[in-house]
């Protein structure tokens, strides 16, 4: 990333500034070393001819040490600078170079053009002051390429080190003090003159390089860096004090960018010669072979095609997030008339790292984006109402259990009632909640419970129909609250929150019954209504892996020879063969004794993998394999008396198989049968819903007459009856007021109310 903001540094930049030579010097050397990175898989053989395989080993092995040198630094520093990519690549060469050296040393020859090019170490530069550099006016060139004499490498003991970037030649009298590692060692005899002028010519060739791959034009770009790759054997014949003519030296780079589009008219006009400048350049990705180049414009390509579409119809089109084709400005409106360097590459990373299939017109993702907006809207609503229902239930049980001072039961639907609030403020905010971890609503005995009236006594008859229609309403309710707790496990909430629904009803039937029954009333008006509903099986309490099976009993299984069917010792054993024959699951029953109808009701618990080829291969084809084994005495061996298969295809669109399957000895018929079962939590094939109908019961709500209830009033006045407390106390009252001392008359008349009481009171 530093390298790409480097990149993007120096296109903002002008490089025709003044003094902009020597500051930018090293910074082109980066750059360079990108710019041959990217370039040295299509870059033509070079000019330069191989050095002939007489020269000296010792000589070469020197200048591979020099070179493992050269990138050990390079390493070092890019490490030091946090430059780890940069850092990886001279790993690579490195590792090349210590291989190379490795075969030189064994006296094993090596392609010296397979060795690692010489790079920017990145250390810092000399303290010794730089003179500017000479240069003389510019000769006319005879050639394009410098003679060949030049090229060919003499041999010597030593050869200097191919500078990483271009150095500027220094005067005799500073060439002691300001020698750097990165300095090529010069011949006292060399003139500085034309170094410089070579120096200054391959400098000018790179940095037109630059700018045509920075603009877009690869070919041109190549063909620049070649001839600067060229003159390095040019530089190095200097060195080496070789006389070199400089009017052979190519001539100085006519490089101009890429011309720019005309002004256009209008913003349709713009987006349209853009999107022509990015269709020729995908019709020549693909014309040279580059698919991924060419599928990155046509993304650009769409994406233009899109902006078009909504400026014609009127619709603001975002101009800052448009691509801009090399050597084109900019389009009108963009923030500041200019497009960031990195916002292009931004924009151009998320492009080619797009599905080419993903790109949809942009009215159909709004349709989208809207419609999917609102269910889920619709979704977190039916997701809040489904909580906030579930807590008032855990409440409402919670102040039951506590008026029967049941203070544990309360407790816990209290935590229970707590342990929603969460669910609910996510929901509230919009957020997906999984109801699969909801607790089940809370049910008591006490709710499907008629109270005896104490007010007037119902008939038999009345009773009995109270009970018909509380058994009724209590299977109802059992029955929303159990699919309502599959649909939950399921994770459907439409289903859940219907059947939710359902049994609030049944619980207000079941309310005005009992309302109906405490009163004394006569059994309220009822009817029922068909009710269509959709339907799962589903067992909860297993998980996906887990596949249960059952061996009920044995009817009539066979007895082996000598031994009568009331003294068979009968055991069942299973073999499953997953996850394969050789680890197949094997089990065995109990054994029972001194039967030939067994009945075992033992479980079994298997391990499966749903989505594993090996289980289906297993349900489709083999199915589970059963013997029926006769146990043995003493010194006697357990004893085959038959075998049986069961099939598990059914398990694609069944999650419980209960089959009666024959026992056979071999492909005998036995006569024997063997009850079996099995279940797993759901069919192979998805949860499958089933309309079901059934008949509803349902109370008619209560409407009480006045009349009938001031008659009701009446009549229990008539019949109300004296308290026998009441009774004894006008006795004790009569007394106290005899032993007071009243008058005769008095006391004949109490007495007559005493005699009155008593014999009242004995006819009770």
């Amino acid at each position: 990333m530093k390298n790409i903001e480097r990149m993007a540094a120096l296109c903002m930049n002008d490089l025709d500034e003044d003094g902009d030579d020597d500051g930018d010097l090293e910074n082109d050397a980066d750059l360079l070393a990108e710019l041959n990175e990217v370039l040295e898989d299509d870059e033509e053989q070079g000019v330069r001819k191989p050095p002939p395989s007489s020269n000296a080993p010792t000589s070469l092995e020197a200048h591979l040490q020099e070179r493992l040198d050269m990138y050990q630094t390079a390493i070092t520093n890019a490490k030091a600078m946090g430059e780890t990519s940069k850092a990886r690549r001279y790993d690579r060469g490195l590792k090349t170079l210590q291989s190379m050296l490795t075969l030189v040393k064994k006296g094993k020859p090596i392609d010296e053009d397979e060795i690692p090019p010489p790079v920017a170490t990145g250390g810092k530069p000399s303290t010794a002051p730089q003179a500017e550099p000479i240069r003389e006016p510019e000769k006319p060139a005879l050639a394009n390429t410098p003679p060949q004499m030049a090229n060919v490498k003499p041999v010597q003991d030593a050869p200097p080190a191919a500078p990483s970037k271009p150095q500027l030649l220094l005067p005799p009298s500073q060439r002691e003090t300001a020698v750097t590692p990165d300095t090529p060692a010069i011949s006292p005899l060399t003139p500085g003159q034309p170094n410089t002028d070579i120096l200054s010519r391959q400098r000018e060739y790179k940095l037109a390089a630059l700018k045509a791959k920075q603009s877009g034009n690869t070919d041109q770009a190549k063909q620049l860096y070649q001839v600067s790759k060229r003159l390095d054997s040019v530089v190095e014949s200097v060195d080496r004090g070789e006389f070199v003519d400089i009017s052979s030296l190519p001539p100085p780079p006519a490089y101009t960018c890429v011309s720019a589009l005309s002004a256009p008219r209008s913003v349709a006009e713009a987006l349209q010669q853009r999107m022509d400048k990015y269709k020729e350049a995908a019709e020549s990705a693909k014309s040279k072979g580059d698919d991924r180049k060419a599928r990155m414009h046509q993304r650009i390509i769409k994406q233009y095609q899109d902006a078009i579409k909504a400026h014609k119809a009127g619709r603001p089109v975002n101009l800052a997030e448009l691509p801009v084709p090399p050597g084109c400005p900019p389009l009108q409106g963009t923030e500041g008339g200019q497009q960031n360097f990195m916002g292009v590459l931004e924009t151009a990373m998320k492009l080619a790292n797009q599905d080419a299939d993903a790109d949809a017109d942009e009215d159909e993702k709004a349709q989208k984006v809207a419609s999917k907006f609102s269910e889920t809207s619709g979704n977190s609503q039916q997701q809040l109402d489904f909580l906030t229902m579930r807590r008032q239930q855990f409440v409402k049980a919670a102040l039951r259990s506590k008026e029967m001072k049941d203070m544990q039961g309360a407790t816990q639907h209290l935590r229970n009632a707590k342990g929603l609030e969460p669910m609910i403020t996510a929901a509230k905010a919009g957020l997906p909640v999984d109801i699969t971890k909801v607790p089940a609503a809370p049910v008591s005995e006490d709710d499907y419970r008629l109270s005896h009236s104490r007010s007037s006594a119902l008939s038999p008859r009345s009773s009995e129909q109270y009970t018909q229609l509380m058994v009724q309403l209590k299977q109802q309710h059992e029955k929303c609250l159990a699919y309502s707790q599959q649909f939950t496990h399921v994770g459907n909430l439409a289903e859940t929150a219907r059947f939710e629904k359902l049994a609030e009803e049944c619980m207000s039937n079941i309310e005005v019954l009992k309302k109906a029954h405490a009163k004394g009333r006569s059994v309220p008006k009822f009817h029922t209504e068909e009710r269509t509903f959709n339907s799962v099986k589903i067992f909860p309490t297993l998980t996906s892996n887990d596949m249960v099976l059952t061996v009920v009993k044995g009817i009539n299984l066979p007895a082996p020879p000598g031994v009568s069917g009331n003294d068979l010792d009968a055991s069942v054993r299973f073999e499953f063969p997953f996850p394969s024959a050789e680890e197949a699951q094997r089990d065995k029953t109990s054994t029972v004794r001194n039967s030939n109808c067994p009945e075992f009701k033992e479980k079994f618990k298997l391990n499966i993998k749903r989505d594993h080829r090996g289980f289906k291969r297993v349900v489709q084809a083999k199915g589970i394999k059963f013997e029926v084994v006769h146990k043995g005495g003493l010194f006697k061996t357990d004893k085959v008396v038959g075998s049986a298969q069961l099939k598990l295809e059914a398990l694609e669109n069944q999650c419980e198989i209960r089959d009666i399957i024959d026992v056979l000895d071999g492909r005998k018929a036995t006569g024997g049968k063997l009850e079996v079962c099995v279940k797993i939590r759901e069919p192979l094939s998805g949860v499958q819903l089933q309309p079901v109908t059934e008949k509803w019961l349902v109370i008619d709500p209560l409407t009480p007459s006045p009349e009938k209830d001031r008659e009701r009033e009446k009549s229990r006045e008539k019949e109300r009856l004296h308290s026998f407390s009441l009774l004894h106390h006008d006795k004790e009252r009569l007394e106290w007021k005899v032993c007071a001392g009243v008058s005769r008359d008095r006391i004949e008349l109490l007495t007559g109310y005493r005699v009155y009481h008593e014999s009242f009171c004995a006819s009770l």
